[in-house]
């Protein structure tokens, strides 16, 4: 029996470090938008700095590793057996959670699930055990304190966050104002002396002092002395920023390089018990159930309540894996997010669409603004005003928002996710990180009325899948528990087995979809328009538009010839890929709509008047002959699928034809887009006919030549029925209407994209 515990614990561990890989390449994003966000310096100098500030922050997590040993349950009235119980059940259950998640595209945070998770556990065992025996109760096996205070500090940090984030943000923008340079002289010491103190207050008296590393002697003096050395450290900071300053260095970023430092030290140090906390703890109730001797159903736990003692080379074991995934990892330094998207102060593309609460709210808050523009005198409201010029705004080219905010968003972000970890409660990093960055937004105005709904259906978004996290974790937990403790060691081998499926298929999957999308979106740049003019704007969008219609008609083309060819050789795998490839071609084409129309709005008003019809037009026939092929491969999948008879030798031969004839036309419309010279046709007289005028006139001489095809196969039916299954029959004589559709939505795509690029 000890044997299968023991491999029970290598696999908790090996699920933990699957965890701390994939829980460093989401939650990247959390200490690294704002440096990124602001273009502070390189992408690989954020990295490294961030990487130095895990590795310090995992090596002095220890105090955090409580949570998952008593800090939810009472170890005391379970026994080994039952703590295995909840312990595999929140590694199985958190592993698939945050897999779906991802999958999903749904916001989660790794806190919330590891404390909901346990909750759910425990709680299901704690009805079992309370059914088996009258004189418990749940206060008795649940440390309902702990997990109100650890479930409360979570949820009431989303609204210190935004209270802190915004109010300071408003202060700082009042005082520097977004045209900041000419007032650096005076504030910029004071300024960054408070910042980089604050940092090294919690980095250094609430963080380090509890590090293993730390001599006893230090750590004495430090708590003797911290108001006078806190009083140094701020006096000699400020003389250095002011001096730095003098030098023309810049200030903000060595503050902003430093809050990343500090940001990503509290990650580690808060969140390292999400991935190795509740594996430490199992490993430590094994070696308690070992030392003991006793039955793994009558060892009881007690031990759970000693303090955590984990042993050094776990912590440097465990940062070392999250700094190698965050420098390897590629989704860690693809930092475009939510947080950075809805926090950005100019428009762009936005991700959520508008919703009721938030239209109320953005109703309610104009009215506010309204009666407190009546209360205001005019030259208060005006001097404001003045300090929030969004036009004066310095940002480096391709910044979401400046260093002013970036600095606010970092300090703040780290101040309050630090104090949460010195009181050992487990504050969401994403939580804190993602309410910070909409606080700061707000003050700085970055919400117009224009974008206001929907930045706020992205928050309340994100915020409803904060709460879905919770719900679903307590669910899912408790029921693998109920069904690890019913089952025995024998369904908790069949549900170690379907993980680990799931684990390695969903990741192939991921790994396909990362590299289409990456192969998708390439060559399809249109970023950085607030920096052009508009003329530059228009030849960014015309050359983007024609990458665009060439990669449509490409992959329309190759999808045409692959489902005829996968009915002429039967080849059922493929017209699924193809299915597949469309569904996959369809999200493309919105997001590519949705960039081009924000280009479109960047134009000056004649022009894009003038194009605008053209331009949906044209998107409108593109999105039609996906859906046209949609309506060909579809219906040839279940026709395969289903086992009906093949098409006949003679409409093979037809198909294969028409497939030919067909995708020639799409190469001709391709070579037009692409401007290499004039298309070959027999109809062509020179000096007579443009190019695109003789295409248009093949591509609707092809379409009658298919209505007589058509007509030739309606009265083969009507001759001779029993020859051709009616199903083979209707299918072809699909095929025939689609392919004579698709040829009418390439002419209309042609005629909107020669008027709109003319």
């Amino acid at each position: 029996m000890s044997v299968f515990y023991l491999l029970m614990i290598i696999f908790l561990f090996s699920l933990a470090i699957v965890d701390l890989w994939v829980g460093v390449s989401n939650d990247a994003v959390n200490f690294l938008n704002s440096a990124v966000g602001s273009r502070v310096t390189t992408l690989k100098r954020i990295i490294l700095v961030a990487a130095v500030g895990v590795f310090v922050g995992a090596a002095v997590s220890n105090g955090m590793m409580d949570i998952a040993r008593h800090g939810i349950f009472r170890p005391e009235q379970f026994s080994f057996e039952e703590i295995m119980c909840i312990f595999m059940a929140v590694m199985l259950t958190d592993v698939i959670l945050l897999d779906v998640f991802n999958s999903l595209g749904m916001p989660t945070s790794t806190t919330v699930s590891l404390v909901f998770e346990l909750l759910g556990g425990t709680f299901c065992l704690a009805c079992i055990k309370v059914s088996n025996d009258p004189t418990l109760a749940f206060s008795d096996l649940l440390n309902t304190e702990k997990a109100l205070q650890v479930i409360l500090g979570i949820f009431l940090s989303v609204g210190i966050a935004f209270v802190v984030g915004t109010v300071v943000q408003w202060i700082t923008r009042l005082v520097f104002t977004f045209n900041y340079k000419p007032r650096l002289r005076w504030f910029i010491g004071l300024f960054g002396g408070l910042s980089i103190t604050a940092i090294f207050y919690f980095v250094l008296v609430k963080t380090m002092a509890k590090s293993p590393y730390m001599p006893a002697e230090a750590n004495q003096w430090i708590a003797d002395n911290t108001t006078l050395l806190m009083l140094c450290i701020f006096a000699g900071c400020t003389l250095l920023m002011q001096l730095l300053y003098w030098l023309k260095v810049n200030v903000f970023k060595i503050i902003i390089l430093f809050g990343t430092f500090a940001l990503a030290l509290a990650f580690a140090s808060n969140d390292l018990v999400n991935f190795v906390g509740v594996p430490l703890a199992a490993l430590s109730s094994y070696q308690d159930f070992v030392a003991n001797g006793a039955g793994a159903s009558e060892h009881m736990m007690g031990a759970l309540n000693a303090p955590a003692s984990t042993s050094p080379l776990f912590l440097i074991g465990a940062g070392a894996i999250m700094v190698t995934a965050l420098l390897c990892s590629k989704k860690a330094q693809n930092v475009v997010q939510t947080s950075v998207n809805l926090s950005r102060q100019a428009e762009g593309e936005e991700m959520f669409g508008g919703s009721r609460v938030a239209k109320s709210l953005v109703r309610g808050a104009n009215r506010l603004n309204a009666a407190l523009q009546v209360i205001l005198p005019q030259k208060v409201r005006r001097w404001i005003d003045s300090r929030f010029n969004k036009d004066e705004a310095i940002m480096a080219d391709g910044a979401a928002f400046d260093l002013i905010r970036a600095s606010v968003n970092l300090v703040l972000a780290g101040l309050l996710i630090i104090m949460g970890t010195s009181l050992k409660l487990p504050l969401s990093t994403t939580y804190v990180t993602f309410i910070v960055a909409m606080g700061t937004s707000l003050a700085d105005r970055a919400w117009t009325r224009e974008s206001a709904v929907y930045r706020i259906t992205g928050v309340l978004s994100v915020i409803g899948g904060w709460f879905l996290t919770a719900a679903v974790a307590f669910l899912a937990a408790m029921l693998v528990c109920l069904f690890c403790h019913s089952g025995g060691i024998a369904l908790m081998l069949v549900l170690i087995l379907v993980v680990s499926t799931v684990l390695i298929v969903t990741n192939v999957k991921a790994r396909r979809k990362a590299k289409a999308e990456a192969l998708a979106d390439k060559s399809m740049p249109l970023d950085n328009l607030d920096k052009l003019a508009p003329a530059e704007v228009w030849e960014a969008l015309k050359a983007h538009h024609a990458k665009a219609s060439i990669q449509l008609l490409q992959q329309t083309r190759t999808r045409y010839w692959d489902t005829c060819c996968a009915m002429e050789t039967e080849d059922l795998r493929a017209l699924r890929r193809v299915c597949k490839d469309l569904e996959d071609m369809q999200q493309w084409k919105r997001r590519n709509r949705s960039r081009e129309l924000m280009a479109m709005r960047r134009l000056p008003v004649s022009l894009s008047l003038e194009k605008n019809t053209w331009f949906h037009l044209g998107s409108n026939a593109g999105e039609q002959m996906l859906y046209g092929m949609k309506r060909i491969a579809v219906p040839c999948c279940e026709h395969l699928d289903s086992g009906f008879s093949p098409l006949p030798e003679d409409l093979r031969q037809e198909l294969h034809l028409i497939a030919q004839e067909t995708t020639g036309y799409y190469d001709q419309a391709i070579a037009y887009i692409n401007g290499q010279g004039a298309v070959i046709s027999a109809q062509e007289v020179a000096g007579t006919a443009s190019a695109y005028d003789v295409l248009l006139q093949d591509i609707e001489a092809f379409k009658l030549r298919l209505s007589a095809l058509r007509k030739k196969h309606l009265d083969r039916l009507t001759t001779n029925s029993a020859a051709l299954p009616q199903q083979t029959a209707l299918l072809y004589l699909n095929v025939l209407q689609e392919t004579q559709q698709l040829l009418s939505e390439l002419r209309h795509f042609l005629r909107a994209y020669h008027h709109f690029a003319e």
